[in-house]
């Protein structure tokens, strides 16, 4: 099929682009501004046009948008005006998924992690995720198996159309709340619903939804299950070494027991696909994913990105750096922290003022709004316990990071290690010109 994609500079549309590409159809695409995924797609052959341009729209067979695409958008409007069929990411999943052996993972933290793992273990299967693996480069694993790890969306409710033959579930920790008409009801049935058509299940009994359930599953019992923990530097890199069950020892690049977690249902999901040793060797080979835990510099100052944007992710995260900091000359933890969304921030603030414990100083960057309206906050007054240096934006040095207002830079940081928190473009701006 020619299938063109509006939004394809997003991660999910972009992912789903190059699935379809490794399974024969054509593909084009369009975006409202040019990013670094988008950069990546023209490399890999994919014709792009931006900004988005009705006469992209010729004589496809189909046309996939990603869910911020309104129906007013000019493209949109010209396929129907030429009765080409349209169909949002969430409903397209359907069909792309429908004759697929799916391993489904969904849950509000640690999905993409815990996705990656998974097509570490099952290198034969095809993979699409919600972030870039360091392993193969890219959010996508073509295959010709029929064997697919797809990280799914709770956010939106597209998790119920991935048909999946193996459901995994990290936790179930309400967010994304507007999209379930704030019904803890429905969020919770939408989790069942989407466990239930799975032929298996692999759980977190950590989560309190999760404990409820009667369902026939594999059940993770973390405190139980996950022994021996301890953590350790190879070549500078940290891991994890923990035992599983009666299965043995395991060793996984990342610190911290959220890491042990995800890798733990990575494993029990694959027991039936492949041999312990094998399962055991090939998860040696995950090598994280960009935006988490992802050690930019190495130096005087250690320089770390990640895209914790939630108080749990933050706080599990930061236990992590202290972790990584107990393994060597211990260094003192500055925080760059980007809120991503009002609502986020206001549905969690005692949380939120809670998290940042044991940094040793936060830098807060305004709110990365993410299509909403302005609201003031106070977080001056919120975080004062934490003397909060505030910034506008953050430059990239070669040794370090700038701290800017609107008047340029005003501080100069380059010694300690570094964090930038949050999913919005804090990404771009600690990586800067470099990558």
């Amino acid at each position: 099929m020619n299938i063109h994609c509006i939004g394809i500079g997003g991660i999910g549309i972009s992912g789903i682009a190059r699935y379809l590409k490794s399974q024969g159809h054509t593909i084009s695409g369009s975006d409202i501004a040019s990013n670094k995924i988008i950069k990546n797609l023209q490399k890999e052959g994919f014709q792009i046009s931006i900004p988005h341009n009705p006469q992209c729209i010729s004589d496809q067979h189909l046309i996939i948008h990603s869910a911020i695409i309104k129906a007013d958008n000019v493209e949109i409007l010209e396929a129907q005006k030429k009765n080409i069929r349209i169909l949002s990411r969430k409903e397209a999943l359907k069909e792309i998924l429908s004759n697929r052996q799916v391993f489904s993972v969904c849950g509000a933290h640690g999905k993409s992690t815990t996705s990656a793992m998974l097509s570490s273990i099952l290198p034969h299967f095809g993979a699409i995720i919600g972030a870039e693996s360091k392993e193969f480069g890219s959010n996508v694993r073509c295959s010709q198996s029929n064997g697919l790890i797809f990280e799914a969306d709770e956010s939106d409710q597209s998790f119920l159309n991935s048909n999946p033959y193996c459901a995994i579930v990290t936790n179930a920790e309400p967010e994304h709340m507007e999209n379930y008409n704030y019904n803890l009801e429905e969020f919770y049935g939408a989790y069942e619903a989407f466990l239930t058509q799975a032929q298996k299940r692999v759980i977190n009994m950590d989560d309190p939804f999760l404990q409820t359930l009667s369902l026939e599953a594999l059940r993770l019992y973390p405190q139980r299950d996950i022994q021996n923990l301890t953590f350790f530097l190879k070549e500078g890199e940290p891991y994890t070494r923990f035992d599983l069950k009666n299965l043995g020892t395991f060793e996984v690049w990342g610190l911290g027991n959220h890491t042990a977690l995800n890798a733990s249902l990575a494993i029990l999901a694959s027991l039936d696909e492949l041999p312990l040793e094998e399962i055991r060797h090939n998860l040696s080979s995950f090598q994280g994913i960009k935006k988490r835990f992802d050690i930019l510099h190495k130096d005087q100052a250690v320089i770390i990105d990640d895209y914790a944007h939630h108080p749990t992710e933050i706080k599990a995260t930061l236990q992590a750096l202290q972790a990584y900091n107990a393994l060597r000359t211990p260094l003192p933890i500055t925080c760059i922290w980007q809120p991503h969304k009002y609502s986020r921030f206001l549905d969690n603030q005692e949380a939120f003022i809670e998290c940042f414990k044991g940094c040793d100083r936060l830098i807060i960057l305004p709110v990365w709004k993410a299509g909403e309206e302005h609201q003031e906050i106070d977080f001056a007054s919120l975080f004062a316990r934490y003397h909060p240096t505030f910034a506008t934006h953050i430059t990239r040095h070669h040794d370090g990071i700038a701290l800017c207002d609107s008047k340029g830079e005003f501080e100069y940081l380059r010694e300690g290690i570094i964090i930038g928190l949050g999913a919005g473009n804090i990404t771009e701006q600690l990586r800067g010109t470099l990558e």
